[in-house]
C-alpha cells in the first residue's frame, strides 16, 4: 500500500462466531478475565495520550526540531520536481504522518468495537475518519505534481537519493495510474468527499451492531433465546432441525422489516463507488476497485465463471450433507446443522492454542514463537460481550506496535479454526511490519487471506491426522468443505451480487430494498440448486444480504475466494514436506506490498491469471467427498 493510500484499516474478518461455553452465561465485559481481552495500553496508555499524540499530528509544531505534522505538508508544495532531497523530504513526511494515523485510527476504532454502546469512542472514531479526510486533502497535491516531472527525472531522483529507493514501487504505480489521477484541485475535490464515502458503512455498523432489535425465539427446550449476531451464529447450529428452521424465519424476518433502510444504505455505498468511477475516469466500479492493486478484471470475471461452471460440484456436497442429515429434503436452514449430531468436536480457547501451534510447526520455530507471544502478551481479545463488534478480524495496522486480533469465540471446531485463521493475518502483518520499510509493509488486500486460509489448511490436515474415530473424521473433512463452500462458493456467490448491483447502478437502475431482495433471492437459488431440488432458499434468505458487512468495502469479497484457491495450492507443497516451497511462502508473508499482488503470489508458486489454482481446489474437493462417501458407506 502507498504512502497515499486512501485511509482504512486493514481488518481482515471472515465470519460471525459466539462464545465459549465457559463463558457463556457471562456478557460483562468487566467481569471477563485480562488475558482474555487484547490490550490497548501497547499503542497508547490512555485515552488523554491518544488525544495528546492526535493533537500533535494536527497542529503545527514549527518551534520543533523537525514539524512533524500535517501542515508542516504546506512546504513540499510546488517543490517536488526541484530535487531528489525535496522529493524524499515529502515522501519520508507523509510517510510517518500516515504512520502516526493509522496508530491513532487503530486506537479509536478498536476502543468503539470493545463496545459500540459507547459514543465517546464512536466520536473518536469521527474524528479519525474526518481527519483521513482533511489529511488526504493535504496531500492531494503530491500525485499531480510528481506527475508533472519527466519520468526519466524521476527514475533519475530514485538513482541518485537512497532515500528515495522505498518509493520506487509507489512512485512507478502513480505513472502507471496516470490517466487516472485528477489535476491538484480534482484531487483535492475527492479526497474531500472522502468525508462523506465511510459514512453508510459507519451508519450500517452502528445499527447492526447496537440499535438494531434484534428477535427472540423460544427454542423446543423452553428456552428463549435473543438472536443478535452472536445469537443467531450459534443458535442456526443447533442440532434440532425445528429450532433451526424457527431461528432463520426469526433472524431474517426481521432483518426484512428493516429492507427499506438497508437498501438506503447500500445503495448510497454504492453510489459512492460509482462517484469515485466516474472521478477517476474508469470504464466501471469494478475496474475502479481492481486498478488500484493492479489486478486484471479478468480474475474477477474468471472467478464468478469458474464458480458457476462448478457449481455441480458444489450440489455433490450438498446432496452429501443431505445423506448425511437423513432429511428427505435439504433446506438453506439446514446449511450450518452439525453433520453428526453425536460428535461433539469442543475445544476450550487453551487447547485450540496448543492444537494451532503444533499443526504449524512446518513453517518452523520462528514462527510459531510469535505466535506464542501473541497468546501471552493479550493480541486477542477472545470472548464477545454486550456491545462488542460481531464477527472476527486482524488489524496489522500499527507498524510499531503489534498487531491485533477480535474474535467471539464459541468453542467449536470452526472457532479454532478462526483463532488460525486471524492469526495468519496477524503473522503476515508481523513479518512484513518486521522485514519492510512502513512505505512497503502493508500488503494488497487481493493476498491478504492467503496466509489465513493456508493456516486453516494447515489445522485440519494436523487434526485429521491425530483422530482416527470415523465419525469424528466424517465431520472435520465436513469442516474442510464447509470452508470450501463459505470461502469459495459463498464468497463467489456474494461477489456476483456485487458485481451485479454495481452494473445496474450504473445503467441507472434503482437499488431499493425488494430490488436487492430479488436479486440476491435470484441468486442464491442458482448456486444452491433451488429450481434443482438440491437445497430448497426458503423466501426469507432473501433478506441475508443485510446480513453481510463486507457489501460495503467496495468489491472486497471476491479475494476471499482467489486467496483460498491460491492457499489451497501452496499449503499443499508445505504439508508434503516441502521445505523450497514453504521457505519462499515465508519470504512471500514478508514482502509486505513491495510488488504488485499478482507478481507477489508469482514469486510464491501460484499463478492466479491461470485457472489452474482454482482447478486444483476443486479436485481436492471431490477427493475429500470421495473420502467422506467411502466413510459413510463403511457405516451402512
Amino acid at each position: 500500500m502507498h504512502p497515499l493510500t486512501k485511509f482504512a484499516l486493514p481488518l481482515f474478518s471472515l465470519a460471525l462466531f459466539t462464545q465459549d461455553p465457559s463463558q457463556a452465561q457471562e456478557r460483562d465485559r468487566s467481569k471477563i478475565a485480562d488475558q482474555y481481552k487484547w490490550n490497548l495500553t501497547d499503542l497508547y496508555p490512555s485515552d488523554a495520550a491518544w488525544k495528546e499524540a492526535k493533537q500533535r499530528l494536527t497542529e503545527a509544531n514549527p518551534a520543533t526540531e523537525r514539524d512533524a505534522s500535517i501542515p508542516a505538508l504546506k512546504k513540499y508544495k510546488g517543490t517536488l520536481g526541484t530535487s531528489a532531497q525535496q522529493l524524499a523530504g515529502c515522501l519520508n513526511l507523509v510517510t510517518e504522518l500516515r504512520k502516526e494515523f493509522d496508530r491513532l485510527y487503530s486506537y479509536a476504532s478498536m476502543s468503539l468495537d470493545q463496545d459500540t454502546k459507547i459514543q465517546s469512542y464512536l466520536g473518536m472514531q469521527q474524528e479519525m475518519s474526518q481527519l483521513g479526510a482533511s489529511f488526504s486533502a493535504e496531500a492531494a497535491f503530491i500525485e499531480p505534481e510528481i506527475l508533472k516531472i519527466d519520468p526519466a527525472k524521476v527514475q533519475g531522483f530514485i538513482k541518485s537519493e537512497k532515500k528515495l529507493e522505498i518509493y520506487k514501487h509507489y512512485l512507478d504505480d502513480i505513472l502507471r495510474r496516470k490517466a487516472h489521477t485528477g489535476t491538484e484541485g480534482e484531487e483535492k475535490i475527492i479526497a474531500d468527499a472522502g468525508l462523506m464515502s465511510g459514512e453508510p458503512y459507519n451508519i450500517h455498523s452502528i445499527f447492526a451492531n447496537a440499535d438494531f432489535p434484534y428477535p427472540e425465539v423460544t427454542l423446543s427446550d423452553g428456552k428463549t433465546v435473543k438472536l443478535d449476531a452472536a445469537g443467531f451464529a450459534l443458535q442456526r447450529t443447533s442440532a434440532n432441525r425445528e429450532d433451526r428452521k424457527k431461528v432463520f424465519a426469526a433472524f431474517m424476518g426481521k432483518l426484512n422489516d428493516f429492507r427499506r433502510t438497508s437498501g438506503t444504505l447500500l445503495n448510497a455505498q454504492v453510489k459512492t463507488d460509482l462517484f469515485s468511477k466516474n472521478a477517476r475516469k474508469y470504464n466501471s466500479c469494478l475496474e475502479s476497485a481492481l486498478d488500484a492493486n493492479n489486478i486484471p478484471i479478468q480474475v474477477y470475471q474468471s472467478l464468478v465463471d469458474n464458480v458457476n461452471k462448478n457449481l455441480s460440484t458444489f450440489h455433490r456436497y450438498l446432496k452429501l450433507r443431505q445423506r448425511i442429515l437423513g432429511v428427505d429434503q435439504l433446506h438453506y436452514y439446514d446449511l450450518y446443522a452439525p453433520l453428526l449430531k453425536d460428535v461433539d468436536l469442543h475445544y476450550t480457547y487453551e487447547e485450540a492454542q496448543q492444537h494451532i501451534l503444533a499443526a504449524l510447526k512446518p513453517l518452523g520455530s520462528d514462527y510459531t514463537d510469535v505466535l506464542k507471544k501473541g497468546f501471552a502478551e493479550r493480541w486477542l481479545d477472545v470472548y464477545p460481550t454486550e456491545g462488542k463488534r460481531s464477527g472476527a478480524y486482524s488489524n496489522g495496522s500499527a507498524y510499531d506496535v503489534h498487531p491485533y486480533m477480535l474474535l467471539n469465540y464459541n468453542g467449536k471446531y470452526d472457532d479454532m479454526s478462526t483463532v488460525a485463521h486471524e492469526f495468519g493475518h496477524s503473522m503476515q502483518s508481523y513479518l512484513s511490519n518486521k522485514n519492510q520499510p512502513y512505505a512497503t509493509s502493508q500488503y494488497p488486500i487481493f493476498v491478504a487471506e492467503v496466509a489465513s486460509t493456508f493456516n486453516e489448511a494447515l489445522l485440519i490436515d494436523y487434526m485429521l491426522k491425530q483422530i482416527k474415530d470415523d465419525n469424528a473424521r466424517l465431520s472435520l473433512l465436513g469442516s474442510y468443505i464447509e470452508n470450501i463452500k463459505g470461502t469459495v462458493f459463498r464468497q463467489t456467490q456474494f461477489a456476483e451480487f456485487e458485481l451485479r448491483i454495481h452494473e445496474m447502478a450504473e445503467k441507472g437502475e434503482p437499488l431499493t430494498g425488494d430490488v436487492l431482495n430479488k436479486v440476491y433471492e435470484e441468486i442464491v437459488k442458482k448456486y444452491y440448486g433451488h429450481d434443482k431440488n438440491v437445497c430448497i432458499v426458503d423466501d426469507e434468505i432473501k433478506a441475508e444480504w443485510m446480513y453481510i458487512p463486507h457489501f460495503y468495502y467496495n468489491f472486497y469479497v471476491y479475494q476471499y475466494a482467489t486467496s483460498f484457491t491460491a492457499s489451497a495450492a501452496l499449503s499443499e507443497r508445505t504439508i508434503a514436506g516441502d521445505q523450497a516451497s514453504t521457505k519462499k511462502y515465508l519470504q512471500f508473508l514478508s514482502s509486505g506490498g513491495s510488488d504488485y499482488p499478482i507478481a507477489l503470489l508469482k514469486k510464491a508458486g501460484v499463478d492466479m491469471t491461470t485457472s489452474e489454482p482454482f482447478e486444483l481446489t476443486m479436485n481436492k474437493m471431490n477427493r475429500v467427498i470421495d473420502e467422506m462417501e467411502k466413510i459413510l458407506d463403511k457405516k451402512k
